[in-house]
């Protein structure tokens, strides 16, 4: 009986280990991707704002000064757009990585579910024989 119970425990921590690093190696492919795209956005967003900090430098009177602000308000509004669409992808990567951790652990709870009802009728089947002797 005991030989039963460990080899039964051993099982269930098996599939346990190697749920979680499944469900490991899906998060940390999603923090890689999450940390790409943010570093991708925040050197796009640099590039554009210091583009205009060095056409700014150049700047000598006032009139040079007023055609500035428009592009100034173009480089926000362009990196604003790159910050949200990024969000937006970041927000996208995380709900499918959930979805697929969430199916990993129904798919888990349902085979333990199989595998303690396939035990529960053996032992049924067991004390029933039992009982009619």
């Amino acid at each position: 009986m005991s030989y039963q119970f460990n080899e039964q425990f051993t099982a269930a921590s098996r599939q346990f280990a190697d749920a979680a690093s499944q469900i490991n190696h899906l998060a940390l492919d999603n923090f890689q991707k999450i940390i790409g795209l943010q570093l991708t956005t925040f050197a796009e967003n640099a590039n554009a704002t210091f583009a205009l900090a060095n056409e700014a430098l150049d700047v000598r009177d006032m009139d040079g000064l007023k055609a500035l602000f428009p592009k100034g308000a173009q480089v926000a509004r362009e990196n604003t757009e790159r910050f949200v669409n990024a969000s937006q992808e970041v927000v996208g990567h995380t709900v499918k990585t959930h979805e697929t951790i969430a199916q990993l652990a129904k798919s888990q709870v349902e085979a333990s579910t199989a595998d303690v009802r396939a035990q529960a009728e053996k032992v049924a089947k067991s004390t029933a024989k039992t009982t009619r002797r």
